[in-house]
């Protein structure tokens, strides 16, 4: 073993079985079969050692007294412990492997931003403190928003939305606002194909009228439609730039002008800044509101790290709307947050939420943005282009890319490469999982059948993008030559094999049961 290695290739499995290869502790190795917290409880286990109460505290109680069990498992300290090192060894992350989800940017979270978010100073403030006492937390979210707007050309940038979603109903809010206040009622908002789904949902939650407008054959807005679509009634149009499909939108100058002469205004969704920090400013584009993703862009935790952050920049036609509270340097130095309205001569629209919880990250993306520098950001977008169309060329004669030419930060094929070989997208995603490879973004964007959608983003060396590669290389080939075993059961190598998804998604099992006892045997 230690001159040949351990075999690993599907075909090998004579020399060593795998699926077939049971233990007597169902443990597999050093991964271990791991029962569900509650199928470890034991009667009277405890990992603390509470003193007895001082009182009879059951007339106190009243009606709130237990009657029975409160359905809590029982378990000593170290159980505690292994259980959940044990299932956290079950998940891929970002810092065991390259993780090339489209349209997310799971890139590298630095650990210096995470050592400057501990700082004493920012975590553990108290949204209720007297401002005096936070100055320093004050100027570094007013240095962040600094950067933000130097960045996108954009004179104002509220701070307080907590994600992307939240940043787009902040920005049609802004509009809305605008409208009212020129005294009009304007119904329509136009929404790509191509944009990212929240957009719509935004636009209807705000009250408006979705109108799609498909794409051309080049994957991007198709301009006829668009001005077949203008009226006196467009309120705005939403337009992820690049795409959903990882393409720039090549009209957009002249998208702005055609919804700027009917009277609209356009927001631009921001979640793919990435590909474009350091090297294109939105505001220079026509854009009159865009959403940053910090956890995009600038690196802060993706999903279970936080609260999220998505600060909204205006251009000058929606500064003035832009939501309350917002950070204002006074005259004698001091910082300060604009909590009312009467506070400033604008005219906001009120207030998205009730304090800047998201301090964590906005210490995050400062660190991000002064380790790197402008430069250094703008290194960021071209390596992360640069990383896609590596990979698209590299995978272009195995696999179908959706559209000619090159891509941006993102890179999409569609299912082409599979007719006739029985695979479907979905195998090919389980596929990769036996291979230790988190599937990329698969069946989105819509617009395009069996969609793979890959993100390699700037963190990845040029090794680790070689080893991704010849991985969906050899699934492809493999699948073209027919051997299907190697995907229609996938994954065969993880703790659990295959889910009936759609049985799991609609009639899941969220809560758990206590096993019925077994009959005694006569």
């Amino acid at each position: 073993m230690m001159r040949q290695g351990r075999p690993t290739r599907p075909g090998d499995e004579a020399a060593l079985p795998t699926d077939d290869f049971e233990t007597f502790s169902g443990n597999r190795g050093l991964q271990h079969e791991e029962p569900l917290i509650f199928e470890q409880d034991a009667d009277g286990r405890t990992g603390v050692d509470l003193p007895e109460p001082r009182a009879d505290l059951s007339d106190r109680l009243g009606a709130f007294k237990r009657r029975g069990p409160i359905g809590l498992p029982g378990l000593s300290e170290p159980q505690v412990m292994r259980h959940f090192v044990r299932l956290s060894q079950m998940n891929y992350a970002i810092d065991a492997g390259l993780y090339p989800l489209g349209s997310c940017t799971m890139k590298h979270n630095p650990r210096l931003n995470e050592k400057m978010a501990r700082l004493p100073g920012f975590a553990d403030i108290h949204p209720l403190q007297p401002q005096a006492s936070v100055q320093g937390a004050l100027e570094l979210i007013s240095e962040v928003g600094r950067w933000l707007c130097a960045l996108t050309a954009m004179p104002t940038v509220a701070m307080s939305p907590k994600a992307g979603a939240h940043g787009e109903l902040c920005g049609l809010m802004a509009v809305r606002a605008a409208l009212d206040a020129r005294g009009e009622t304007r119904s329509r908002v136009l929404a790509p194909e191509s944009a990212h789904g929240t957009n719509p949902a935004t636009a209807a939650m705000c009250g408006f009228t979705v109108d799609p407008i498909p794409a051309d054959t080049r994957g991007r807005v198709d301009m006829a439609q668009l001005k077949e679509k203008l009226g006196p009634d467009i309120a705005a149009i939403m337009v992820t730039n690049p795409n959903t499909c990882g393409l720039f939108e090549t009209d957009i100058l002249e998208m702005a002008d055609a919804i700027h002469a009917a009277g609209g205004y356009f927001y631009c969704d921001g979640a793919n800044f990435n590909a474009l920090v350091g090297r294109v400013r939105p505001g220079d584009l026509g854009i009159d509101a865009m959403h940053i993703n910090l956890h995009k862009t600038f690196s802060t935790p993706h999903g279970g790290g936080g609260p999220g952050a998505g600060p909204v920049v205006f251009s000058e036609a929606l500064a003035p709307f832009a939501p309350l509270p917002l950070v204002q340097k006074n005259q004698g130095g001091d910082f300060c947050l604009v909590e009312q309205p009467e506070e400033t001569s604008d005219t906001p629209f009120g207030r998205m939420t009730a304090f800047h919880g998201q301090m964590g990250m906005f210490v995050r993306a400062y660190a991000y943005m002064l380790s790197h520098g402008a430069d250094g950001l703008r290194q960021v977008a071209e390596d992360a282009v640069l990383s896609a169309n590596y990979v698209q060329a590299s995978l272009e004669q195995d696999m179908s890319a959706s559209y000619p030419g090159p891509c941006m930060h993102e890179c999409l094929f569609d299912d082409r490469f599979l007719k006739d070989t029985g695979v479907s997208t979905l195998d090919f995603a389980k596929a990769m999982i036996d291979e230790g490879y988190h599937p990329m973004t698969m069946y989105f964007p819509l617009v395009v059948h069996g969609a793979l959608l890959i993100e390699p983003t700037e963190t990845e060396s040029r090794d680790a993008l070689d080893q991704f590669i010849a991985v969906l290389q050899s699934l492809a080939r493999d699948a073209k030559a027919g051997n299907s075993a190697r995907f229609t059961g996938a994954p065969y190598l993880t703790p659990r094999g295959r889910l009936d998804e759609t049985k799991a998604a609609r009639k899941p099992v969220l809560r758990w049961q206590q096993p019925a006892p077994a009959e005694a045997a006569e």
